[in-house]
This record gives structure tokens, sequence and C-alpha cells, in this order.
């Protein structure tokens, strides 16, 4: 492990995975603080995916994110019940069997001695060649294929687990994160502003306008417009949209 390639990490993406979920029989607690943790960090969160106990769903969403590359989390979904389906998922979308890993069957057996067997030790059986995340919490493991990381739904195992991928795959740099900036247009509709962020996106193709219209008093429309990218780029970008604004006639608050 200590020879293995740190990976620079600029963004990650979340996967939650469980019909308890989607169905409010459990509240899901991993977005709010991945939100905090990596933000802390200057990591962003490129998507959010929740999706249920159905493995014609998973096994194409972990080949898509295989495909890209991506870095992910995936919380859900290794237990050893039937309807724990991620393990089986990633093996199908990493086109490898399902084998009992010889590390965590150690691991298993010495947590829990005979009681491993026989449901327990099903937490053993993972893609073939996928590598191990220890859980300081009650010894069996999450694993992960390539920057696809595989853990339980629990929070308070999770998140030390999460600690640990961070510790021993990846590198940080502490001036990676993008700068978002904002601003508010008064009196103005979005179908009026099309053209001109239609405009400022040619012309910054790194950079990522967006808009958010909503009403200022109930009555009048009031529009957020939103500029995120490199530093740089976004002081640019945003001198430009403002500029722009103002040429269309309309008042800018903050600029």
């Amino acid at each position: 492990m200590e020879s293995e390639k740190k990976y620079l990490l600029k963004k990650i993406g979340l996967l939650v995975i469980g019909d308890e979920i989607l169905l409010g029989r459990r509240q899901d607690k991993h977005v709010v603080r991945a939100r905090d943790y990596f933000g802390r960090l200057n990591v962003d969160i490129s998507w959010i995916t929740i999706l249920g106990d159905d493995p014609d769903l998973l096994e194409p969403h972990f080949r898509l994110i295989r495909e890209r590359g991506d870095d992910c989390f995936s919380f859900g979904g290794i237990g050893a019940t039937p309807d724990d389906m991620t393990r089986q998922a990633m093996a199908r979308a990493h086109d490898r069997a399902v084998t009992r890993h010889p590390v965590a069957v150690a691991l298993i057996e010495k947590q829990f001695g005979e009681g491993a067997y026989p449901n327990r030790i099903l937490m053993a059986e993972l893609p073939e060649g996928a590598d191990l995340i220890p859980n300081s919490h009650n010894n069996i493991p999450g694993f992960y294929c390539g920057r696809i990381h595989c853990l339980p739904g629990f929070p308070e195992m999770a998140w030390p687990m999460v600690d640990w991928v961070i510790e021993h795959r990846y590198r940080l740099d502490a001036d990676q994160a993008e700068q978002f900036t904002s601003f508010v247009v008064n009196g103005v509709k979005e179908s009026e502003l099309v053209p001109l962020l239609s405009s400022c996106q040619h012309r910054f193709p790194e950079l990522k306008f967006s808009s958010l219209p909503h009403f200022s008093d109930g009555t009048s429309w009031q529009i957020e417009l939103g500029i995120r990218g490199d530093r740089v780029l976004v002081e640019k970008g945003t001198a430009t949209l403002v500029e722009g604004v103002r040429a269309l006639g309309f008042d800018v608050e903050n600029p």
C-alpha cells in the first residue's frame, strides 16, 4: 500500500445505496457530512446519486463510474443480507468474479470466531482482486476496485474509513479548489439573459455559468448569476458578465 500511487484528489462523486433511503425509513446522513468534509479539503463534489438495492441499476452505474475514471465513495449495500448487492454489482461492473478475499476472511473470523459462519463470512465475498479498506469499528472491511471505494451505510463505520482512504490513496493541493462567485440582477427575466450567458460561456469555456431565478418579493423577478472555475478566470468572467448585464440596462447587486 505504501508504494501505491497516490492520486491528486480534485473532485469526488458520492453514491448512496439503499431502499431504506429512498423509502424514507432511514434518513441519509452522508451527503451533508460529505459537503462539510470535502469542503474543508478543498475537494469539490461533482455528482451525488442515490440508488435502491437494484442490481440492474447498480451495475451500469458502477461501470459508468469506472469508465469515466471518477473518484467515488459508495455508501451501503455491502452487508450479508440478500438485499445487499453492492459487492456483486461491483464485480460485474469490473468484469470480475466474486471470490472470498483471504484477508477479509481472516479479519471476520478473528472478530467473530465461530459466529462468523455461515452468514457474516459472506461479507468477505468481494470482486476478485479487490483491495481492502480497514474498518476500526468492527473489523469487517470495506473494499475498493480502482478508484471506487465501497463502504458501509452506517456513518460511524464509514467516515473513519473515508479518512483512511484519503490518507493512503490520495494527495491534496490546498489551492486546488474552484472559486465560486455570484451576484444578483433585479427586474430581469431569465430569458432576457440567455444570449449574454451563452456568449460568456463561449468566451470562457473553462468556466461554468449558472442562473437561478426567483421572486424577490413575490411579484418581481430576481436572478442570481453564478460563475465557477479557476480563480483568475472567474475574475475575468465575472467582469465580462457584469459589464454585459449593465449594458442591457439592468441593476446589479454586490458584483
